[in-house]
C-alpha cells in the first residue's frame, strides 16, 4: 500500500500560513521597538529634568555623580561625549573632566622622573586631592577614571593596568603586553621582584622573565639594585610606598637606576 503525497495545494497553504506567521512576528517586533524607542525617550527626558533639578548635586558630590553616570550608561547617554551639548550645557560635567584631566597630566608629569611614568591610583588621587586644596569640588577615584579614560582616546600614552584590587595609571606610550602585566602584580605587595621569584611564580624560564624585566628597565618604570644581598632586585618605583612619599630628585633616581 503506497503512502499518499502531499499535494501541491497542501503546501501552498502551509507556505501562506507560514508567511503570515513571519508578517505577523515582523509587526510584533516593530511594535515592541516603537514602544522601547518610546520608553527610552521618556527615560531620557526624566533624566534631563532630573539633571536641571539636582545639577548642584552632580557637580559637588562625587558620589552623587557616581550614581549620575550609572543611570546615563543604563540609556546609552554619555554626558562626556560631547563639549557643547545639552548635558556640557546643563551640568558642566565636560569642563569638570576637562580640567580633571590637565591635573592628572601635571601629577604624572612632576612624578615621571622617579617613577617612570607608572603611578597607583591611591597616590594619585591623594595628590589631584592635594592639589586642588580643601576647598575645592570633591572627587572621587571614579572621576579619575573616567577622566583617565578620556585621555586615553587621545592617544598619549595613557592607560590603567589592573593590580591588587585597584590600578596603575600608566602615563608614558611604553607597549606593556601581558607579561609586563603579570610582574608589575607579582610586585604589588613588596615594591621589587626578582628573576627567581618571577620563575618560581610563574613557572617561567630566565630567558622569559630577564626579558620582561629588561624592557621595564629600558622604559624606565623599574629600577635596579644590583646590590641586594642574596640577588638583584628590581623595584618599581610606582609601588615602593616609602620611595613615592618623600621627595626624590633626579640625582638620586640616577643613583638607583642601572
Amino acid at each position: 500500500m503506497h503512502r499518499r503525497g502531499v499535494g501541491a495545494g497542501a503546501i501552498a497553504k502551509k507556505k501562506l500560513a507560514e508567511a503570515k506567521y513571519k508578517e505577523r512576528g515582523n509587526v510584533l517586533a516593530e511594535d515592541q521597538i516603537v514602544q522601547m524607542s518610546k520608553q527610552l525617550e521618556t527615560f531620557k527626558s526624566n533624566l534631563e529634568e532630573f539633571a536641571s533639578k539636582h545639577k548642584q548635586e552632580i557637580r559637588k558630590n562625587s558620589q552623587f555623580r557616581v550614581q549620575f553616570q550609572e543611570m546615563c550608561s543604563t540609556i546609552g547617554v554619555d554626558p562626556l561625549a560631547s563639549g557643547k551639548g545639552f548635558w556640557s550645557e546643563m551640568l558642566g560635567v565636560g569642563d569638570f573632566y576637562y580640567e580633571l584631566g590637565v591635573q592628572i597630566i601635571e601629577v604624572c608629569l612632576a612624578l615621571k622622573h622617579r617613577n617612570g611614568g607608572l603611578i597607583t591610583l591611591d597616590e594619585l588621587h591623594h595628590r589631584v586631592l592635594k592639589g586642588r586644596g580643601k576647598y575645592a569640588q570633591d572627587v572621587s577615584q571614579d572621576d579619575l577614571m573616567r577622566a583617565i579614560k578620556k585621555l586615553k582616546v587621545m592617544g598619549n600614552g595613557f592607560g590603567m593596568i589592573p593590580v591588587g584590587g585597584s590600578y596603575l595609571v600608566q602615563s608614558v606610550p611604553a607597549e606593556l603586553n601581558m607579561d609586563h602585566t603579570v610582574v608589575l602584580q607579582l610586585a604589588e605587595k613588596k615594591g621589587y621582584v626578582t628573576v627567581s621569584e618571577i620563575k618560581d611564580s610563574l613557572k617561567w624560564e630566565k630567558e622569559r622573565a630577564c626579558h620582561v624585566l629588561d624592557h621595564l628597565l629600558k622604559e624606565g618604570l623599574a629600577w635596579l639594585d644590583a646590590q641586594a644581598a642574596e640577588e638583584a632586585q628590581y623595584w618599581l618605583p610606582a609601588l615602593f610606598a616609602e620611595l613615592t612619599s618623600r621627595d626624590v630628585t633626579p640625582e638620586e633616581a640616577n643613583q638607583m637606576a642601572p
